[in-house]
């Protein structure tokens, strides 16, 4: 049966805002205090969704967090009505205050962890919500995550969703942002390649040192056995922790692949040749390994630009293109690097460049703004269509975002109870532009 490659976006929330949140995160520490426009962040979101839908690929939208999470800041001893919590928490601890806010759930490679019911043992499309235990403000996401998308693949039939993993660091789980599926054909058995940072019950197995490793490898495990993965269709390595500690904090910001691609930095692994030797044993004849030197793009240039923080993707017309963030265009090096590649012929036929500025200032590119999800027609079908993009629902989002959204938000503004109420008016209305039911925790008091 045919298969295809969807991208489920993410819808950039009404609390967009740069915080410095995300530790081990460059660009999010470097842009931290400056005023963002969260209307202007949705919008760009919303063209890049559209555009791909446009070139003939099935592309669908993912709703935000309720922001702020009132909910959780009760958690932790801040009582009164729900203006008192904000003003408490603004006041006592300004930081709790801002993870609590945080729209990060619009990066959804964070999401979950995706795999085919090509790959699985009962033929289901199985999800598992990410745990994200190593950042508070993705801590509290995975409970939400999970209702909006079973309110997105809803049919038993097809879909099978698990809980998170435990809550934590032993099992911390990053989602999609370490996993990539490679497969000759959508609809055929493939093989699914987990990336991880370290090893939580191993002490004296490689680590970084200075920065976080997010992910690790006893996560990779518990999905791969959750999800009834083939052993033998199942790929571990390990992330080089080198680059961990130069900013790498997912996979996803050094290397990307799709179908028989891997597009990949020289320093993304530890034992980088014996994970090409696995994937090309699992893989087989026609595997592709497009390996950029370090020579030609450094990491911090890699970092900088998220060359491999890029979307690749296989159009109808069978041509791969490579979805780039404006930001490599702007960089000589890596925009040289990729005029030679595609000179070259080498398995990428062509690039499209987006403007993802408000994203990217807060250290996501256009991998980090969707999840993948590989579907065959019966499995597309059962799929809530009011969350397919088309033209219609680009026009009714983009009004929404224009009615909700303010053009400018501060870390001193997240202290404005009226935000909450905008924020909750707005979810309220997306929730029944996307048919999702109640998903939120304030729906459910």
């Amino acid at each position: 049966m045919k298969a295809y490659e969807a991208n489920f976006d993410g819808l950039v929330g009404p609390t967009h805002n740069y915080s410095g949140l995300s530790f081990g995160n460059v660009a999010s520490a470097k842009n931290e205090a400056a005023p963002s426009n969260p209307k202007q962040a949705a919008k760009q979101g919303l063209a890049k969704m559209k555009a791909l839908a446009d070139l003939g690929l099935v592309q669908g939208v993912l709703a935000p967090q309720e922001r702020p999470d009132i909910f959780t800041l009760r958690r932790l001893g801040f009582s009164g009505s729900d203006s008192e919590v904000i003003a408490k928490a603004a006041k006592q601890a300004p930081k709790v205050l801002a993870a609590c806010c945080s729209a990060s759930s619009m990066w959804t490679a964070n999401a979950a962890t995706v795999s085919p019911s090509a790959d699985t043992a009962d033929g289901k499309v199985h999800f598992t919500p990410a745990n994200l235990t190593n950042k508070f403000h993705r801590s509290i996401e995975h409970e939400t995550t999970g209702r909006i998308l079973q309110a997105t693949f809803a049919d038993s039939r097809y879909f099978t969703h698990h809980p998170a993993l435990p809550s934590v660091e032993h099992f911390g789980d990053e989602g999609a942002a370490n996993h990539t599926r490679f497969c000759h054909e959508y609809g055929e058995l493939g093989v699914e390649f987990f990336v991880y940072g370290r090893h939580a019950f191993d002490a004296s197995q490689p680590a970084p040192s200075l920065f976080p490793a997010r992910h690790t490898y006893e996560a990779c495990e518990a999905v791969a056995r959750l999800h009834q993965l083939r052993e033998d269709h199942v790929v571990l390595a390990q992330q080089n922790p080198a680059v961990i500690d130069q900013g790498v904090f997912h996979n996803d910001v050094i290397a990307v692949g799709n179908r028989d691609v891997l597009f990949c930095h020289q320093q993304a692994f530890l034992a980088q040749e014996q994970v090409y030797q696995s994937l090309r044993e699992k893989m087989g004849q026609g595997f592709k390994i497009i390996e950029v030197p370090t020579d030609s793009v450094s990491i911090d240039d890699a970092v900088s630009s998220y060359l491999f923080n890029s979307q690749l993707l296989n159009l109808p017309s069978g041509e791969t293109v490579l979805i780039l963030p404006d930001e490599c265009r702007q960089n000589e090096a890596v925009w040289q690097y990729v005029q030679s590649m595609l000179a070259q012929k080498v398995g990428i036929d062509s690039v499209k460049v987006f403007d993802l500025k408000q994203s990217m200032a807060n250290g996501g590119g256009p991998a980090c703004l969707r999840l993948r999800v590989v579907l065959n027609e019966q499995e597309r079908a059962a799929v809530n269509p009011a969350t397919l993009m088309n033209d219609e629902l680009f026009e009714r989002l983009n009004t929404w975002v224009d009615f909700h959204y303010r053009d400018e938000l501060r870390e001193v503004d997240l202290a404005d109870p009226q935000l909450l109420i905008e924020s909750r008016t707005a979810l309220d209305e997306l929730t029944q532009i996307l048919q999702l039911g109640s998903v939120y925790p304030f729906q459910q008091v």
